[in-house]
């Protein structure tokens, strides 16, 4: 069995948000085990593990040795607050060397549990607005980490579903305001100018539950309207249900996660996160080997990647402008 495929494979025996696994690298000396939390605020389907089993192979590659020197404690949080918060209570509780987190509301529960246990954050959106950091270049406390996105994002979205859709004169922005970072005020405001400039009129959606997800897209159906997602761990963990539901109501939809466009949605604009999370393992490094994350400044995206899946345009009645398919990094045909 490869590496990679012994990884994935420990990653989905886990039972009940939580497991505990080894990393074997191929080198290293022999000295204390350390402890390393891993609290990923997203749930446990494959290309998500596949994000965990990158960050696990770079530390082998790094030299924590399976059984002589490092063990993970990693739970899965299915972006339910209550869950993050819960498990970020074990965590702290097991006293880990560092932790590491994904997505606004896991680095939250850590953030509130602890003010001394190092913490390296992935898919964090406004790390500074929600008080992790006192600033990005000298985080200042016991946080640090990648960002993945940049407030912009969220208009960026709107421009390309207008390109790829521009009959539409109506598009809903949809998020959770228990997860989305700042209740979902840090993307609105670009949300909205781009709407503005494009002579759409804005609407916000904000919701829960799937039965909230499911009337909010049949509502825009009936009004030939598009949808937006906004970076959420909540809009991510139920891409399956927006993916249904917009292929029902024949609303056009852009969600920010390459896996919707793979799974049958419209759209996608998005940093790689398995590059994040490779980029993460390093600052891990670091702070198991004495640095200080108040020292390790926030490190943000330099590249997004689009997205496009022809087959759902098709079923729209869409028509993708070759400008816009040129520019694509990935094309679902």
């Amino acid at each position: 069995m490869r590496r990679r495929d012994f990884i994935l494979a420990a990653l989905a025996g886990t039972v009940g948000g939580a497991s505990t696994f080894l990393v074997r690298p191929t080198s290293g000396r022999a000295e204390s085990v350390r402890l390393i939390g891993a609290l990923i605020g997203l749930n446990d389907r494959p290309e998500i593990r596949a994000f965990v089993a990158a960050f696990v192979e770079e530390l082998g590659r790094l030299g924590w040795i399976d059984g002589r020197n490092a063990r993970i404690e990693l739970r899965w949080t299915n972006a339910d607050v209550n869950r993050a918060r819960a498990f970020a209570k074990e965590l702290v509780a097991a006293q880990p060397d560092v932790v590491l987190t994904s997505t606004t509301s896991a680095t939250a529960a850590l953030h509130r549990e602890t003010s001394t246990i190092p913490v390296v954050f992935t898919v964090v959106s406004d790390p500074a607005g929600e008080g992790f950091v006192a600033g990005l270049s000298r985080p200042g406390g016991n946080i640090t980490g990648f960002t993945h996105t940049e407030p912009g994002l969220a208009g960026k979205s709107l421009s390309l579903l207008k390109e790829i859709a521009p009959r539409i004169k109506r598009v809903g922005i949809i998020f959770n305001p228990d997860t989305a970072p700042g209740r979902g005020k840090f993307f609105l405001g670009s949300f909205e100018a781009a709407a503005r400039s494009l002579a759409v009129e804005p609407v916000t959606l904000p919701v829960r539950t799937d039965v909230e997800i499911e009337s909010a897209i049949a509502a825009l159906g009936r009004e030939q309207a598009g949808l937006a997602g906004m970076d959420d761990a909540f809009i991510s963990v139920h891409q399956t249900t927006i993916i249904s539901s917009s292929a029902r109501n024949k609303v056009p939809a852009i969600l920010v996660t390459a896996e919707f466009v793979r799974d049958g949605g419209l759209i996608s604009y998005v940093t790689d996160p398995t590059d994040l999370f490779r980029r993460a393992t390093g600052y891990v490094d670091r702070i198991l080997r004495g640095e200080n994350p108040a020292d390790l400044p926030v490190q943000t995206p330099t590249k997004f990647e689009m997205a496009i899946n022809l087959k759902t345009a098709t079923a729209l009645g869409l028509t993708v402008p070759p400008a816009l398919l040129a520019t694509a990094d990935e094309v679902i045909e």
